[in-house]
């Protein structure tokens, strides 16, 4: 059974290499690649190299070499159509059946793909020719240096509507093809067909293999064209139709290079045309990317994801800084919400009013786009900003109003794990925005808040710097439990930073496998740099306070302890802070601490 070429590219576009390896052995991150102990020798030192940008893996000590549908063959033990079949399943594919039509269609694409490579070859070598040098002049005047118009491929289209298609028929190409990679278009009048793109700079378009499958093209300045005829007004921009190459909506222009940079560590950066990406990627941000002139999609969202090779993906979003660049900027948002997962999100940053990347790195230079970049806003506070910025709250109706709002926002997260985040932050930013006028007296709140002191509460009395190590200890040596105590886990609050983001990085890696043990777990924190509060937190010292969070406690000992040992340390942290924290408030972050348990208990019904 024969499978179609782009059917298998597209297989191979839509999954990582690395992962799909790292589900079946070990893979450790090495700067632009990964290595892992061959599955297919013995060995102790790893020589098993993959390479996510390349698409292939390589073993320096058996020689082992393939790509994603190898691997699968070769480890599984399948045949290649099952191991199309296990792949298609992983990346929400469907295996097609191949007819001798779909065998001629593969054959045309292919043809389509060197018909494009021969028209970008005439773009360049016009772009270069005497008696276009206003165009290249123009270009080079903007700050673009000869070699980075050569690494984007930038051509120039003639004005002659027959010049390309002279230049293809004598390649033997025929209009019917030329017309089908969108680069001639049918005469309405019954003349000749003629070129799409005329006196235009060109901008080839590559997919993520280097190929190119579409264009978009520029006008040239006024002053260097010719008037006019009547009242026409040619766009700045235009870009291919969609094609059987093309489809502008998965499409994002800058993609090999970006690949290549993000794997590099560099950050993805979305910005709006062809000439941001080139001006950003000559400066040093190779990352860039821009859409298709269209607004960003949820494939494009999903494909800026994968570039990235580290678990945290969070590109970041260059939106105009007006109105309709924050309108641009929410519809962006309602595309991604739905699709957030653990350690995926997003960035925004807003451009000055009137300028854009490539205006704001010639007048600014890098140092002054960074600075952008650097003040870029997280999705949760751009989502409080949209719906806060420059409105009041005096009332309750109005308060109650736009908590609202935001909670249905949050409602839209479809990963419970990021939604239990997105509710924690939400209550704690409200409480901090709406129960912030408080006068104390004694331990007594004011009328202003309308409730009562709480009643206190009896606890028993645990050291308050074990409190926490043991919980994380109990996860880390049986990590088994981690489904049954997820939730109170993501509310635990650790006041040592360090503790703190050591349980976030355990929630991160379990709440992907909640299946993993605890050697593997312990490894992966190791990598991230925790080996020292692991140590201070898996010993012995620990595990004499209580026996229960020891690598040879029981399972079943384990989960009813560390739930009975969460709800009673935590109570009794609750029956410190409403008890005696409003004698003791001395910081803006104690009265925030205390603001965001009174919003909470408040809102979970209690009576205070």
């Amino acid at each position: 059974m024969a499978i179609n070429p782009r059917f298998l590219d597209e297989l191979r576009n839509r999954l990582t290499l690395s992962e799909i390896i790292g589900r079946r052995i070990k893979v450790t991150r090495m700067g632009r690649e990964s290595k892992a102990c061959c599955p297919f020798h013995s060995e102790k030192t790893p020589s098993f190299t993959i390479n996510d940008d390349k698409q292939f893996y390589h073993c320096f000590g058996c020689g082992a070499h393939g790509d994603i549908i190898g691997f699968v063959m070769q480890h599984d033990n399948v045949s290649f159509i099952d191991s199309i079949e296990m792949l298609a399943a992983e990346a929400g594919m469907e295996v097609p059946k191949q007819t001798p039509q779909e065998v001629e269609k593969s054959k045309k694409e292919k043809d389509l793909h060197a018909l494009l490579e021969e028209a970008t070859l005439f773009f360049e070598a016009h772009l270069h020719d005497q008696r276009n040098g206003d165009a290249l002049g123009y270009l080079l005047d903007r700050g673009l240096t000869k070699e980075t118009l050569a690494e984007f491929r930038v051509g120039f289209a003639p004005d002659d509507a027959q010049a390309l298609r002279k230049f293809l028929l004598a390649k033997d190409y025929s209009d019917k093809d030329m017309i089908t990679a969108g680069v001639l278009r049918k005469s309405t009048r019954g003349g000749e067909p003629y070129a799409f793109f005329r006196d235009r700079i060109m901008f080839p378009v590559p997919d993520r293999r280097g190929r190119i499958v579409a264009f978009g093209g520029r006008i040239l300045p006024d002053h260097m064209r010719p008037p006019q005829r009547g009242d026409f007004i040619p766009p700045k921009y235009i870009n291919s139709s969609e094609t059987p190459l093309f489809n502008k909506g998965s499409m994002l222009y800058g993609e090999p290079i970006a690949r290549r940079a993000a794997a590099d560590g560099q950050a993805i950066i979305l910005v709006e045309g062809y000439m941001d990406v080139i001006a950003c990627a000559q400066s040093g941000f190779r990352g860039a990317l821009a859409p298709m002139g269209t607004a960003v999609t949820q494939e494009q969202i999903l494909s800026m994801w994968k570039m990235i090779p580290d678990f945290t993906k969070i590109p970041i979003l260059c939106f105009d800084g007006d109105g309709a660049g924050r309108k641009a900027a929410w519809r962006a948002v309602d595309r991604i919400l739905p699709l957030l997962e653990a350690g995926r999100s997003v960035d925004f940053a807003f451009m000055p009013d009137g300028e854009d990347p490539d205006s704001l790195i010639k007048s600014s230079g890098a140092k002054g786009f960074q600075n952008i970049l650097g003040g870029s806003l997280s999705l949760f506070d751009f989502i409080w900003n949209y719906y806060t910025a420059g409105r009041g709250f005096k009332t309750p109706e109005l308060r109650a109003g736009v908590i609202k709002q935001l909670e249905n926002e949050v409602a839209r997260v479809a990963n419970s794990d990021v939604q239990v985040h997105y509710k924690s932050l939400l209550r704690h930013k409200i409480s901090e925005t709406f129960f912030k006028r408080r006068s104390f007296k004694g331990n007594k709140y004011s009328k202003a808040i309308g409730v009562k002191p709480p009643r206190p509460r009896s606890y028993q009395s645990r050291a308050a710097h074990l409190f926490p190590r043991v919980l994380l200890a109990s996860i880390i040596n049986h990590p088994n439990i981690f489904g049954f105590v997820e939730d109170e886990l993501c509310n635990l609050t650790i006041k040592e930073p360090r503790f703190d983001k050591l349980r976030q990085n355990i929630i991160d890696i379990l709440s992907d496998d909640h299946a993993k043990n605890s050697d593997i777990l312990l490894n992966q924190l190791e990598n991230l740099g925790f080996a020292q509060e692991i140590g201070d937190i898996c010993n012995e010292s620990v595990y004499v306070h209580a026996s229960f969070c020891s690598p040879s406690a029981s399972c079943e000992d384990v989960q009813s302890n560390w739930l009975e040992y969460y709800n009673d340390g935590n109570a009794a942290g609750l029956g410190d802070e409403m008890q005696n924290g409003w004698r003791s408030v001395s910081c803006d972050e104690d009265v925030s601490r205390l603001r965001d348990l009174l919003y909470t208990k408040s809102r979970d019904g209690e009576t205070l």
